[in-house]
């Protein structure tokens, strides 16, 4: 047996808000990781020490991850949507077949 949309709801937010979290703390500390590895690299030239930080495969890769969090976090937030329609959708049916029973 399926389990009631509210405690589908629960699971669903509980999900998102912590997809959410991660996405929103990786967004957050993107351009403090970008002046730490900035620093790291030296005395030199600002612009030439972005190009390097930004052309390392670990900034690639750190990207891709705050990406596919953000992408995984949005999924959930429509997973959700799909959990309120679904409810909507059967309130809506109720209220017909109450309706149909009167007649």
């Amino acid at each position: 047996m399926s389990k009631p949309l509210s405690e589908q709801f629960r699971i669903v937010a509980k999900e998102f808000v912590e997809l959410d979290l991660m996405a929103s703390l990786l967004e957050e500390s993107r351009s403090g990781m970008l002046a730490d590895r900035m620093l790291k690299l030296g005395d030199m030239p600002v612009s030439r020490a972005e190009a390097i930080v930004k052309g390392s495969a670990d900034w690639k890769e750190f990207n891709e991850e705050m990406c596919k969090t953000r992408h995984d976090a949005n999924l959930k937030k429509f997973q959700l949507e799909y959990i309120r329609m679904k409810h909507s959708e059967q309130m809506s049916q109720e209220a017909t077949s109450r309706a149909e029973m009167k007649l």
